[in-house]
């Protein structure tokens, strides 16, 4: 059986294209990996049928379009060509259930792909099913009462990340080559750390499918998680729209290198004033390591201690104000009582917090939080780009963050994600790089933060410093 971390995946695409494998042999082996390892607890529905048929056709496609194209053509009509993936169980596909990662309703049959998984099979992927997600993506971590929790691929007992935890598991177990995620808070950049994989959480606004709008409120992104970021660009690339010219934006950025760029770095989150933000030694070291990394590459490292403090970096009282954004739709879900007895915990505590919340101080956070993001670019002042730590602690046992009473469920969510959820606020584009990997196995990421329109810069950053 092969493993799809055995070559890149627009090596796999090439494959395809020349004739080496066919679509229904990709897909096959895809499905065969996934019920091997079903333990680990990536998806919460696989359909074999659904994906070879769908193979089966773009084999068919491939067959006649040969006659008039040429490969290098064909593969900038259909980028993804025979790749195996699957969405979260939060996106639309047309034909596969749709249940939300939550157990108070019947799961759904949608009758069209959601935009973004129709521009994404469009380019030639074929979905095999749908990947483990916790209720409605709300938590850092991937369990629900509809499946097995996503298992780390890298330490079985303990958390993928989340929300696109089911996701990061296929990439890293080597199910998939790559595979598109959401992020609200950090839901691709999460798990992709936790697994030791590359995680793009474009800028609001890049990509096409996604909301357009520029208010605050806009959280979530759609981004790519893959082994490698010359992966994730042949992924975002997709999602991005970037057209079939010959070069993409992303590849002259990766094949043309970036030097000499100024970065900032920083240990300070926007929790601190308010929770206790501690690192582990590894995730010091990753940034250690980050350092080192970038200024062998020759760019120019900076801290950022002696321009400004945390609060004036980061804003005021963002744990509260992030937490009255996060939780402010929630109040205008409705259950019935049967329905609302199978919600999890965290789940009604966050229903009960925007219900109880008077609408004037959500209104005031949502507005301090909107300025904040309105004076992003201000943030950089003399730095091309920020690095901070990707998460502060190892990924905890399954089932860590549930055993808490769910206020502190979500205090310690903040702690172990603490530079995350910022740069959804304001709105910037973010990867996380595997820098570091400790004695246990387990692996550490960076994360860059760049300025707007800067996505194709940081997938260059990532490339060069995993050479």
């Amino acid at each position: 059986m092969a493993d799809f971390r055995a070559a890149t995946a627009a090596q796999w695409r090439r494959a395809v294209l020349t004739g080496e494998v066919s679509c229904v042999e990709l897909t096959t082996t895809a499905l065969t990996a996934a019920a091997t390892m079903s333990g680990l607890g990536a998806f919460i529905h696989l359909d074999p049928e659904f994906a070879l048929a769908r193979a089966e056709q773009q084999d068919r496609t491939l067959a006649l379009l040969k006659q008039s194209m040429s490969l290098d053509e064909l593969a900038r009509s259909a980028p993804l060509l025979g790749l195996p993936t699957a969405f979260k169980d939060l996106v639309s596909v047309a034909g596969l259930p749709l249940t939300l990662g939550t157990a108070t309703s019947p799961a759904t049959l949608p009758s069209s792909d959601a935009p973004l998984a129709r521009t994404v099979h469009q380019a030639g992927a074929i979905s095999i099913g749908k990947t483990q997600v916790p209720e409605f993506g709300l938590p850092c971590y991937s369990e629900n009462q509809l499946a097995d929790p996503a298992r780390n691929p890298l330490s079985i007992s303990r958390t993928a990340g989340g929300s696109t935890g089911g996701g990061a598991v296929a990439v890293a177990a080597g199910i998939l080559p790559l595979a598109p995620g959401s992020d609200g808070g950090g839901s691709v950049r999460i798990p992709a750390a936790a697994c030791g994989l590359v995680g793009l959480k474009p800028g609001r606004g890049r990509i096409p499918d996604d909301d357009p709008s520029p208010s605050v409120q806009n959280l979530v992104t759609s981004g790519p998680i893959a082994t490698i970021a010359e992966d994730a660009a042949l992924l975002f690339d997709v999602m991005a729209k970037q057209g079939t010219k010959a070069q993409s934006a992303v590849q002259q950025a990766l094949d043309n290198g970036v030097t000499s760029l100024r970065v900032g770095v920083t240990t300070e989150s926007p929790f601190s004033p308010d929770l206790d933000i501690s690192l582990a030694e590894d995730a010091v070291q990753a940034l250690e390591n980050g350092i080192t990394i970038l200024g062998g590459l020759g760019h120019h490292i900076q801290g950022t201690e002696s321009c400004t403090g945390p609060e004036r970096f980061w804003g005021q009282n963002y744990h509260q104000n992030f937490q009255a954004l996060w939780t402010a739709r929630l109040g205008d879900l409705t259950f019935s009582d049967q329905q609302a007895e199978l919600l999890e915990p965290l789940t009604q505590y966050f229903i009960e917090l925007a219900r109880s919340r008077p609408q004037a101080a959500t209104r005031q956070s949502i507005a301090v939080l909107q300025e904040f993001a309105d004076d992003a670019e201000d943030i950089f002042g003399p730095w091309d780009v920020l690095m901070t730590p990707m998460l502060a602690s190892a990924p905890p046992p399954l089932g860590w963050f549930s055993a808490f009473a769910p206020e502190d469920n979500y205090v310690e969510q903040c702690r172990f994600t603490p530079y995350s959820s910022v740069v959804n606020v304001l709105g910037l584009p973010a990867i996380n790089v595997p820098v570091h990997n400790s004695g246990d196995g387990l692996s550490w990421s960076v994360q860059i933060i760049g300025k707007r329109g800067t996505e194709e810069q940081l997938l260059a950053i990532a490339a060069t410093m995993m050479r």
